[in-house]
């Protein structure tokens, strides 16, 4: 048996050792049950409160295990075409967006007062502060607000870390934006776009605006990867 042979024989023979070794997995069926039976246990006891209570209990967790399973995140649509080409993120993005719009648009037609102003912010120097900083904060800490708060739950300590302090930075700015930003939007303008078009053409706006968006998406993923998927 030549040299390498030998080599190769023992160290086939460490590596049969080594898995042999290994502890056989525990099956996790039966923590799988009781979480199951904690979450329906809490869902009950909510339920017993308030119906809603329960409704928004079951709605969060579905939420969270679909953001869990599908890797769903605003930080890697923005990051991925810059980074890998990738804009399958993306893409799924515009259709969350657009799907919503239409939601939005009807729950507003259908309400009273569906153009009022009341909660449009203006775009003035303190929103563009605020979306530079927490652009460049969601990128280093590799994660905006529902991928850092999936992140803690699968147990990433430096989500943990960025959740903290993302707490700490938005009650700042709560007590702050009265005080002292608010001076800045006086002259800021106000764009609603059902009150200048009115919401038919607001919405084919919307629509075709993300659908070219969509499309160069896509362009762009072919360009840099070859491929759309």
């Amino acid at each position: 048996m030549s040299t390498n042979q030998a080599e190769a024989s023992t160290s086939s023979g460490i590596t049969r050792k080594k898995r042999s070794a290994r502890k056989p997995k525990k099956s996790q069926i039966p923590l799988g049950i009781l979480l199951i039976i904690g979450i329906f246990t809490i869902g009950y006891v909510f339920y017993n409160q308030s119906p809603k209570l329960a409704m928004l209990w079951f709605f969060g967790l579905a939420f969270g295990y679909i953001l869990q399973r599908s890797r769903f995140c605003f930080t890697a649509s923005f990051r991925d075409p810059c980074i890998s080409g990738g804009t399958t993120i993306t893409r799924a993005v515009l259709v969350a967006i657009a799907l919503t719009s239409i939601g939005f648009a009807g729950i507003k037609i259908g309400a009273e007062g569906a153009l009022d102003m009341a909660g449009v912010n203006p775009i003035g120097l303190p929103m563009m502060i605020g979306g530079v900083l927490f652009g460049i904060g969601m990128v280093i800490a590799g994660g905006c607000a529902s991928g850092t708060v999936m992140r803690v739950g699968e147990g990433f300590t430096m989500q943990m870390l960025s959740l903290f302090f993302f707490v700490i930075g938005s009650l700042w700015g709560a007590h702050d934006m009265g005080a002292f930003w608010n001076k800045f939007n006086e002259n800021a303008p106000r764009i609603y776009l059902p009150n200048a078009v009115g919401w038919v053409w607001a919405i084919i706006i919307q629509l075709g605006i993300i659908i070219m968006i969509y499309m160069a998406a896509v362009k762009w993923q072919e360009k840099k990867l070859g491929s759309r998927d």
